[in-house]
């Protein structure tokens, strides 16, 4: 048996290549492989310089313009606190009692209902909007 691992950094704009040739040999086929160095300038491929990665559903702005609405009227913001989609609830002040109290407004707003284990994963107005597209698009048609 054989193992084969090959290393690739994603910051030094050069790539590796694995070519497996097979070869007739008595009592059967002998496969080799053989490793090629690919060089790519850098500025070609750009490269992703981040230690995390965010994946995002990107919930309507109508969705996440009525969430802000919701979380200011919940903690009784002002209409000059600016909230953004990366807005945290407590960074705004909220508590568990507020998150609930949030919850429970967007459930009566949009017509869903969100599990206990999903509202406890809320934590941002982005996050809201898109669970309630996520459940909305889930909703039967009445």
């Amino acid at each position: 048996m054989a193992t084969i691992s090959a290393t690739s950094s994603a910051t030094s704009g050069a790539s590796l290549k694995l070519c497996f040739q097979n070869s007739k040999v008595a009592g059967g086929t002998l496969t080799t492989l053989k490793m090629v160095r690919v060089g790519w300038a850098n500025n070609v491929f750009p490269t992703l310089r981040t230690s995390r990665f965010n994946v995002c559903c990107a919930a309507k702005p109508e969705t996440v313009q009525k969430v802000c609405d919701i979380v200011k009227k919940q903690l009784a913001l002002s209409d000059e606190t600016e909230l953004t989609p990366e807005s945290k609830f407590a960074a705004l002040g909220a508590d568990s009692l507020d998150t609930v109290e949030i919850v429970m407004s967007l459930e009566e707003e949009f017509g869903i209902n969100v599990e206990e284990e999903s509202s406890q994963n809320i934590t941002t107005v982005q996050e809201a909007a898109d669970l309630i597209e996520k459940l909305v698009q889930k909703k039967p048609e009445a």
